[in-house]
């Protein structure tokens, strides 16, 4: 199995532009805050769960695969993670379902049209075209420089 940090490396080695980066800081958390959103929004049977069930499923799964690569990133990011699904369960109070599904459509749009052009002053491919795993690896990515800006000397 791959290491954290080697992944972080090779996340690394693919974005080196400044305007890049910028434009990472700015959409990585926007799309990731889209996927809640939308798992939000489907349906969930009351008698099952309360709505945001799926969104919650797929948090668990996500902080399952990061916990096996990094504990400390993995606790980080779920920290995010229920920051997000706070945020968009108070969304989903207020704007109801529909609402809530077309505003993360738009900004998921808006993001990933954003990821794309940082990759243009990039000059490279999004990472994630040769391996479906780095759509995990940004945010975490993101999380490490966030940790080492805490003082965490060793992020991973």
């Amino acid at each position: 199995m791959r290491d954290m940090q080697s992944w972080l490396d090779s996340y690394s080695s693919d974005h080196q532009n400044p305007t890049n980066k910028l434009f990472h800081w700015v959409c990585v958390p926007l799309i990731v805050w889209c996927v809640i959103a939308l798992l939000w929004t489907i349906p969930v049977p009351a008698s099952l769960a309360r709505p945001g069930a799926w969104s919650v499923l797929v948090m668990v799964l996500a902080f399952y695969w990061y916990w096996k690569h990094s504990r400390r990133l993995a606790i980080a990011l779920l920290i995010a993670f229920a920051v997000m699904g706070v945020i968009t369960n108070l969304l989903f109070s207020q704007l109801g379902g529909s609402s809530l599904r077309w505003l993360a459509v738009g900004v998921f749009v808006v993001a990933w049209v954003g990821q794309f052009i940082g990759h243009i002053f990039e000059g490279r491919r999004p990472s994630f075209f040769t391996d479906l795993a780095y759509l995990l690896i940004g945010p975490a990515w993101l999380m490490a420089k966030v940790l080492r800006k805490l003082g965490f000397q060793k992020a991973v």
